[in-house]
């Protein structure tokens, strides 16, 4: 019998589990909420947030997709590797969602949860690796390691928040800088652009501008 494994080529035990939770059988939202709360351990307001809607919003949702998950016998397979380009948009988007909640975190006394983002950039180097040709997955990688390179920046010794223009521009992270504009690079090379590509490319400029007054 084939491993889950080698049946979808994801190596990765939670990048599996994040393809099959985004079954095609429910809508997309449903999806990602679901795997917000199974897999990454979000809370109900945590999830809200991230969809910008109210908690008993999200908390009826959550019911109802339990509910379908039940009535219509939907399986939870791991899905072949021919099947994980249909749900690759709804995992860039768990994936997005997880980063922003470490980026700006709902429930924590900080204003940052570092491990989230870094769960996030893990997961979608494994995604970029598992397609390399997708030029989304690479402009959300970018996107991420671009955002992710001024962690250290963004709060002050006191806890307050610094704005994008005060921070200390010599302590952004440029391992990650680097990263990021390669891959962004190679993604706008293949002539697909997309949305993640866009925010990507926006952060870039931030990132190259030696002081705020530079940016293009």
């Amino acid at each position: 019998m084939r491993t889950p494994a080698a049946l979808s080529g994801v190596e990765d035990d939670r990048l599996r589990l994040v393809f099959t939770c985004c079954h095609p059988a429910l809508a997309q939202p449903a999806q990602i909420a679901l795997a917000l709360r199974t897999l990454c351990g979000l809370s109900t307001r945590e999830i809200a947030r991230a969809f910008l809607e109210p908690e008993a919003t999200t908390a009826q949702r959550l019911m109802r997709v339990k509910r379908k998950n039940l009535d219509a016998g939907i399986p939870y397979e791991v899905p072949g590797r021919d099947i994980l380009p249909d749900r690759l948009q709804a995992v860039l988007g768990l994936v997005y969602l997880v980063f922003n909640e470490g980026y700006t975190a709902t429930d924590t006394p900080g204003l940052l949860r570092p491990d989230l983002c870094v769960e996030a950039i893990r997961l979608a180097r494994l995604v970029a690796e598992l397609m390399p040709q997708e030029p989304e997955v690479l402009g959300l990688l970018a996107l991420m390691l671009l955002q992710d390179s001024r962690r250290d920046t963004r709060i002050s010794t006191d806890g307050a928040i610094v704005p994008l223009e005060a921070q200390d521009r010599a302590r952004w992270n440029r391992e990650s800088i680097a990263e990021g504009l390669t891959q962004l690079d190679a993604a706008l090379a293949m002539r697909r652009r997309g949305p993640y590509q866009l925010q990507a490319a926006i952060a870039a400029l931030h990132a190259q501008a030696a002081r705020a007054e530079d940016t293009d």
